[in-house]
């Protein structure tokens, strides 16, 4: 009986999260944001660097006037750094109302998720926080990893993108 609990409520998480997602590449593997979080998709561009920042924060973009601080998904996610190529792309999402650049390998697709293909992230012990995946998406014998881009930053570094940008406004 209680199993069959367990999997109601996945089911139910599953089919709360579905909907259409923006997919991108990073490190070889397929990632997936929230249509509704994704402002804009542009080529990359000019970053001024801002000092004393960590290394995942490249600085800050002028985007038709406004100042967005951009951050490299690569970095933050503790993978290898890598050269920018044509296929990087900064996507601009919305976090917690405030604007912020991700810098990703490249731009893929808008996909429609259904609840029936999306399973829960998986534990990984203590040590390794999954919070900020949504769940992982089966779709055409792939799978790609569903960001919740509000978890991914933590408040204070928002808080940080925040200044950075401002102090460059």
């Amino acid at each position: 009986m209680q199993m069959a609990v367990k999997q109601t409520t996945a089911a139910k998480d599953a089919s709360s999260i579905k909907g259409k997602f923006l997919t991108f590449g990073l490190c070889g593997e397929e990632y997936g944001l929230e249509i509704l979080k994704v402002r804009e998709i542009n080529c990359l561009m000019d970053i001024t660097t801002v000092p004393q920042m960590p290394d995942y924060m490249k600085g800050v973009i002028n985007l038709r006037g406004k100042v967005i601080p951009v951050i490299d998904l690569r970095l933050k996610f503790g993978l290898s750094k890598t050269e920018y190529t044509k296929e990087t792309c900064i996507i601009v999402v919305d976090v917690q109302n405030t604007l912020v650049g991700i810098v990703v390998d490249t731009v893929s697709e808008v996909v429609d998720v259904n609840a029936e293909e999306i399973e829960q992230a998986p534990r990984m012990g203590q040590r390794v926080n999954t919070d900020f995946i949504l769940g992982l998406a089966k779709i055409k014998d792939r799978v790609k990893i569903l960001l919740a881009i509000d978890k991914v930053l933590r408040s204070d570094e928002l808080e940080a993108a925040e200044q950075m940008a401002f102090s460059q406004s």
